[in-house]
């Protein structure tokens, strides 16, 4: 039978477990694997550069003495949580790389089971997306400071030069003062009106 594509004797074929494993260590992403009792027993090359660390040294919980402290108690809670019920998570941590610096990793990781059903522990893979948290952390910021100026911004009548308050009520430019100063406001006449209004010199 004539394959229908016109490329004749072409088939699929399954990956042998050598090139499986060549493709997942020299995979651009870090991958991780955990045991049914929670404890992670491989990473692939990829994670063991990163982390500047051999794979005894992140070996069951050893990989989470790199996740920033502040980060450590949820991204744990969270692992453990989805773990015990089997179901896929995703979460971002900061792991600590070879140099020191702690970078931001988006993780996800997914159950597996065994032929008969039985269930075999956790696969996972992380990408590191640090540019794009510090541009959201920088974004924040940004809006924040653009929001604090827009509250300092007060309405005012192009035409009777009244003033609309925090409740939307339109006053006068001295009660507003008043309000806001919680003090006396005083009139008086400047030199330009005084010149404007009455023809005189102002003393």
């Amino acid at each position: 039978m004539s394959d229908p594509s016109g490329h004749e004797g072409t088939r699929t074929t399954a990956l042998s477990k050598q090139e499986y494993e060549a493709l997942v260590e020299q995979a651009p992403i870090l991958i991780w694997r955990a045991r049914p009792d929670t404890l992670c027993d491989y990473f692939n090359q990829r994670w063991l550069e990163f982390r500047g660390r051999t794979l005894e040294q992140e070996f069951g919980n050893g990989w989470a003495e790199g996740v920033h402290p502040d980060d450590l108690d949820r991204c744990v809670a969270h692992y453990l949580e989805n773990f015990h019920a089997h179901r896929p998570f995703e979460m971002e941590y900061r792991l600590q790389r070879h140099d020191g610096a702690y970078r931001w990793l988006f993780d996800r990781g997914v159950p597996f089971f065994a032929d008969d059903g039985a269930f075999a522990g956790y696969i996972g893979s992380c990408i590191d997306v640090t540019e794009r948290v510090e541009a959201l952390g920088e974004l924040a910021v940004s809006n924040a400071a653009a929001l604090r100026a827009l509250e300092r911004l007060v309405p005012m009548c192009t035409w009777c030069k009244k003033i609309r308050d925090a409740a939307g009520a339109w006053k006068g430019f001295d009660v507003f003062v008043l309000e806001q100063a919680q003090g006396t406001v005083t009139h008086g006449i400047c030199p330009d009106c005084t010149r404007e209004h009455f023809g005189l010199e102002p003393e």
